[in-house]
């Protein structure tokens, strides 16, 4: 028997979590996700630095946006928000975090500063009448999207170890959002954004499958 004030190791990430489409709806948000990974590959390639900070652009609006409008209807049918509001903006803040730090890390140009503005003003708009209308799929799509996120930054570790990108010191706005080591490398802040990465694919393939099931219950 293990002593009470014994604390249990944490559990590891599931790297390879994927969501089977059982449906019209989680097609079309796997479909979406395909075309933005595609996009991605194609403009970036190995480059997972530069690639981090565009992606964690988009990946950074959905929280906000979920939260906004979970707030609004939560307010307009008076009824608690079971933790929802709380949980996305989270997500958002955090993922606004991993776009700060590689920000620090990579040093982006004018041109992909210019990128950023216009992919998160296209993305956001789409998103917003995604979530307003659909909801359910607009969770799938993050879920699907983070499943991506944590394959590329599994590579990117992987690249790192190859020593085909530099294992730089971790800039100090990443060693103070978790409390890293004044040691920590790039390679430590990788794991670190792909463990919260991995965290987000599971909240939000769950809040779909929690609507889905609503919908089941509604139309029974």
């Amino acid at each position: 028997m293990s002593s009470p004030t014994a604390k249990s190791l944490p559990e590891p990430i599931n790297l390879t979590r994927h969501h089977k489409p059982t449906g019209l709806s989680d097609r079309v948000a796997l479909g979406i996700v395909r075309v933005l990974r595609f996009s991605a590959d194609l403009f970036f390639r190995k480059r997972y630095g530069h690639r981090a900070v565009v992606l964690e652009t988009v990946a950074a609006v959905p929280g906000m946006v979920g939260g906004l409008l979970q707030h609004l209807k939560a307010i307009r049918h008076i009824r608690d928000d079971q933790g929802w509001i709380r949980t996305l903006l989270d997500e958002a803040e955090n993922e606004r975090m991993h776009l700060m730090t590689f920000v620090e890390i990579t040093k982006p140009s004018v041109f992909e500063r210019a990128l950023i503005m216009t992919v998160q003003a296209v993305f956001y708009n789409v998103f917003f009448f995604l979530y307003l209308f659909a909801p359910k799929t607009a969770h799938r799509v993050v879920g699907y999207f983070e499943e991506e996120a944590v394959i590329s930054y599994t590579r990117y570790l992987q690249e790192i170890d190859d020593g085909y990108h530099e294992n730089v010191p971790a800039p100090d706005i990443a060693i103070e959002y978790w409390n890293l080591p004044p040691t920590a490398r790039l390679r430590d802040v990788v794991l670190a954004v792909r463990e919260d990465e991995a965290g987000h694919r599971d909240v939000n393939h769950d809040f779909a499958c929690t609507l889905a099931a609503r919908e089941r219950t509604a139309t029974a």
